[in-house]
């Protein structure tokens, strides 16, 4: 079975990017400080306000209205976990992502993605003998994905005996994540666009491959979650999917809105 890279982990010393802090973000940055070393730089980036409407779903307290997500989120796990979190309240082309390591996507509309592409691309590539990876996360009512890529042309790359330094960009294999609008700001759409659970679910996929990127035991490059149907699909990476999903043109694999 093909893994992926994790040499970037093996100084003790990287960063950790969550980049997006609401419904899926805030959850996952709170299980990173649980599962993250302190010496390792982790920082969250948006630049959204907590509103009324987010308290239903979202990692955040009534005492946050107002504040912007990243800073808030920030400052509270600080302190319940002891260690520094960095933020940005500015949008992710505004902000500097510190790299080897992770960037972590948890956006809603394709200019963001876009935007994280672009932000990340000058970093992510294999060089220095490491790989560093974007892992983005999306999802719809009750359904949702995870992929992963670091790599922003359109190619086929092999395996180095049975790991991957390199996968095509979440945006290279879904290119239709890249045309999403973002969603309407209605309460009432969004309460209809959201079940109750489906942001702790992808949190905590997101974890998962998160910890198993930097254990050197991840073998995905795509995961598709259905609540509905009770499933969980891994999409392994090998040279026969690594090929496909690097020459896609359009469309989209399983549902998703996110």
């Amino acid at each position: 079975m093909y893994r992926l890279d994790n040499k970037f982990a093996n100084s003790g010393y990287f960063s950790v990017t969550v980049v997006g802090c609401g419904g899926t973000g805030g959850f996952a940055a709170e299980g990173l400080c649980r599962l993250l070393p302190k010496e390792v730089n982790l920082m969250l980036v948006d630049h959204d306000r907590v509103e009324e409407r987010n308290l239903n779903r979202q990692c955040f307290t009534r005492e946050e209205l107002g504040e912007f997500k990243s800073e808030a989120l920030a400052k509270r796990l600080s302190r319940e976990f002891g260690r520094p979190v960095a933020y940005s309240t500015l949008p992710v082309s505004m902000t500097e992502v510190k790299l080897p390591g992770l960037v972590i996507g948890c956006v809603d509309n394709g200019l963001a993605r876009a935007d994280i592409a672009e932000a990340t691309k000058s970093g992510l590539c294999p060089s220095y003998g490491h790989s560093s990876w974007w892992v983005d996360a999306g999802n719809g009512e009750n359904y949702g994905q995870v992929l992963i890529g670091n790599i922003d042309f359109r190619s086929s790359p092999l395996p180095d005996g049975d790991i991957y330094h390199a996968l095509p960009l979440p945006t290279i294999q879904r290119p239709d994540l890249l045309r999403q609008v973002p969603r309407a700001r209605d309460c009432a759409l969004i309460a209809e666009d959201q079940g109750p659970t489906i942001n702790l679910s992808m949190a905590a996929i997101v974890v998962e491959v998160v910890r198993r990127i930097i254990a050197g035991t991840c073998p995905w490059v795509q995961l598709y979650l259905d609540m509905e149907a009770g499933t969980l699909i891994p999409v392994l990476a090998t040279p026969e999917t690594v090929k496909y999903l690097s020459k896609r043109k359009g469309g989209s694999h399983g549902r998703t809105k996110r």
